[in-house]
């Protein structure tokens, strides 16, 4: 924001502030979406122990997204349940 007469002092803080707290919460976003997509790739080819491998890291990225709060906490845990549910189902050898 450029700084303009007759612009209040807080206006232009709380300007500064929501770029930052935009431009920390596009890159937990990333990460989460990131990470999800590596499982559904291991989903959808149906590689048991590369599913495995990610199940862990791939809920504690959500997990700290919903921490920070970029996602809604039921929307983080329909996430979780879902990539769980089919990662228990490609683990146990049938097709999610």
């Amino acid at each position: 924001m450029a700084t303009i007469k007759g612009t209040k002092k807080q206006a232009r803080k709380r300007h500064r502030q929501s770029l930052e707290r935009r431009m920390r919460n596009r890159s937990v976003r990333t990460r989460v979406r990131r990470q999800m997509r590596l499982m559904r790739i291991a989903l959808a080819e149906g590689d048991a122990k590369k599913v495995e491998e990610l199940l862990p890291g791939t809920m504690s990225v959500i997990d700290v997204g919903w921490r920070k709060g970029v996602f809604h906490r039921n929307s983080a845990a329909r996430y979780k349940s879902r990539m769980m549910r089919q990662a228990n189902a490609v683990i146990s050898g049938k097709e999610a």
